[in-house]
């Protein structure tokens, strides 16, 4: 895979996004004793004590196929790839060895939908949004990040320089996501957008010419133009909503016994720069996409 840096997510972007909080460890070695939760309850959160699925194991959810660069060779186990050498990362902070994680399958959308889950936590680039807190729990944001557009060379969005350049072309999105919800929200395009059940779906569409170009997250859509279509080109990215990052979290039954803790790790992680040091490694980075506006 090729490296360029991103300009937006930069690791001192990345360690100035948030703050240590609930129950931050003390160490690199454990996620702290205690943590307090919303009702007010201590939770511990010491290694051996954590009320998960399995006791002694970790389960953690993502779906299949696990896309670079947040996985390698649809491997989540291989603890190759931002988000499983996160999730990794987050398991030896709650005191779990790596043969103590269990990887499960989760389609997208079930991760974040209501109901029992059958994971600890999920890792998929989730973002965490106020509809979604309402059937499930997230943790700290661990990756801060940007929606952007790909179009093959030849097609209408190619050339396109601004957010009304994009209005009237086909655009395409995986269903559920944010990329999606940009479209709908932010471009506001002429035509109903293509809605595809996986990114491999909108890549075929967008190489067959079903579409102008498809919005991805923006590690993703240098993967995809790096390694994958070729002929494609990141058009431009998008600036935060309202000025908010968008970020990524980890997903977590409502009210699970665990948040606290999870979140806890997370937090410790973006302190210590390990999460920093993870995104420098793993995730493609570059200067030279424009900001559409």
């Amino acid at each position: 895979m090729r490296l360029i840096r991103l300009a937006t997510c930069t690791a001192a972007a990345v360690l100035a996004t948030a703050t240590a909080a609930g129950c931050a460890p003390q160490s690199d070695s454990t996620a702290g004793a205690s943590s307090s939760t919303s009702t007010g309850t201590k939770t511990t959160c010491a290694p051996g004590t954590l009320s998960t699925r399995t006791a002694g194991k970790l389960t953690v959810g993502t779906d299949k196929p696990a896309y670079a660069p947040w996985f390698k060779d649809d491997s989540p186990a291989n603890g190759e790839g931002f988000e499983s050498a996160v999730a990794y990362a987050v398991a030896k902070q709650l005191g779990y060895a790596k043969s103590d994680v269990v990887w499960q399958t989760v389609p997208f959308n079930n991760a974040f939908s209501p109901g029992a889950k059958k994971f600890d936590f999920d890792i998929n680039q989730i973002s965490i949004s106020e509809t979604r807190k309402k059937a499930v729990d997230f943790s700290s944001g661990y990756y801060d990040v940007r929606q952007a557009v790909i179009a093959v060379k030849g097609s209408k969005a190619y050339g396109a320089k601004s957010i009304a350049d994009l209005k009237n072309v086909k655009l395409g999105a995986q269903v559920g996501t944010t990329s999606l919800d940009l479209i709908d929200d932010t471009i506001k395009p002429a035509e109903r957008p293509a809605v595809f059940q996986k990114n491999d779906f909108a890549k075929s569409a967008l190489k067959n010419g079903q579409v102008d170009a498809i919005v991805v997250d923006l590690p993703t859509a240098f993967y995809i133009t790096s390694a994958e279509v070729t002929d494609a080109k990141i058009v431009g990215q998008f600036d935060s909503a309202a000025g908010k990052a968008e970020q990524f979290g980890l997903v977590l039954d409502k009210g699970s016994k665990v948040t606290a803790c999870v979140s806890g790790a997370v937090d410790a992680l973006r302190k210590n720069g390990t999460l920093a040091a993870l995104d420098k490694q793993w995730l493609s980075e570059a200067v030279d996409a424009p900001v559409l506006k």
